[in-house]
């Protein structure tokens, strides 16, 4: 598999299966690299707790995007596997099994069948579309404006024999390149947090949808116990955004209203992070297995030391440590915004285009 994926066989990483695929290595591949450290430290300049930075990230909102995924692709997969999101879990589930229910349970609210066409905005390196295009039978177009990314979820594609389902359109999902009422359906799975203005993709995913037409997401949102007035709740957004390539997080209510300014019906709403037994963040958390050790807090302090120590000794390009420390205490960002319940990566939300 590897071979076929990244045209070479990589390091036996940790000498751990990941969470997927087997045996991945987080080296970014994306760039050369001479470029790992340069790119990581102009992104950290985008984030420095200035009214400036603000302004920057959000007029450069893609080349944060496509920065922050440049450095931390094959970090994710080699940790997380090719599925970029949380989902809360039930005792009898696996991490993967949470993943894919999660993915399954949306396309079954949005009733994708054989016949519809969908699009997967911010569809990452195409775990989600996979699992959806099997289960619905849809026709599904990826959309994302990461050439890195999209070269990998071609490949996962071809290797998935879905290639008769399943096509990829790079573009900024901004400016959808599809004309007026002419897509059955679009779901985004907490992509569009990414988007310096919400309304704006709101507003061109509407344009784009045939009248009835459904679109749903799982967005990342502060919860109605988040206070901007208390500084270690802002301390937790400011490194979830950090950690993330996030302008600043919208409230769940802020996001219901976006939708409806945008033209929507907004028929369901809810965190569904709420509603199992493990929590999204449990992976972060800290519950140990063999095939998810690599998301534990414990296996992203072995990634960041093992980084070092080979960096140290000229074995792994120069950055790429710091890239692991980025996403180390992005996660540990992530697990305290949940254990407070200041904020839920599981805003779903079910909005239909009028007839």
């Amino acid at each position: 598999y590897q071979r076929r994926v990244h045209g070479e066989c990589t390091v036996l990483w940790l000498f751990l299966p990941s969470a997927e695929w087997g045996m991945q290595s987080p080296v970014p591949k994306s760039m050369a690299p001479k470029d790992i450290t340069r790119v990581h430290d102009d992104y950290q300049r985008k984030f420095e707790n200035t009214e400036e930075s603000l302004e920057l990230r959000k007029k450069e909102y893609m080349t944060v995007v496509n920065q922050f995924y440049d450095l931390v692709t094959d970090f994710y997969e080699y940790g997380w596997g090719q599925s970029f999101h949380f989902a809360p879990r039930s005792k009898e589930e696996s991490f993967i099994e949470s993943l894919r229910r999660h993915e399954m349970w949306l396309a079954s609210k949005m009733q994708l069948q054989p016949g519809k066409h969908c699009l997967d905005l911010g569809c990452g390196v195409g775990g989600p579309i996979r699992t959806i295009a099997r289960f619905s039978g849809a026709k599904l177009t990826g959309i994302n404006n990461n050439e890195y990314q999209l070269g990998r979820a071609k490949k996962h594609i071809q290797v998935a024999g879905l290639e008769n389902l399943v096509s990829f359109v790079k573009c900024d999902f901004t400016d959808l390149p599809f004309p007026d009422n002419s897509v059955d359906a679009a779901y985004q799975i907490e992509a569009t947090c990414h988007a310096p203005e919400l309304l704006t993709v709101y507003r061109e995913v509407f344009r784009v949808l045939k009248p009835g037409g459904v679109w749903a997401g799982y967005e990342w949102a502060m919860t109605e116990a988040y206070d901007a007035k208390n500084k270690e709740h802002e301390a937790i957004r400011q490194g979830i955004e950090v950690g993330n390539g996030l302008p600043p997080i919208q409230t769940a209510a802020s996001i219901l209203a976006k939708l409806r300014d945008a033209g929507f019906e907004v028929e369901e709403s809810s965190d569904i992070g709420k509603i199992c037994a493990i929590p999204w963040y449990g992976a972060l958390a800290g519950q140990w297995s063999v095939s998810g050790f690599r998301h534990t807090t414990l296996g992203r302090w072995a990634t960041w030391k093992v980084t070092s120590w080979l960096e140290f000794f000229h074995i792994l390009p120069r950055g790429t440590s710091k890239v692991a420390k980025l996403l180390q205490n992005a996660a540990d960002a992530l697990v305290a915004g949940g254990e407070q319940g200041i904020f839920t990566p599981n805003f779903f939300y079910l909005a239909r285009k009028p007839q």
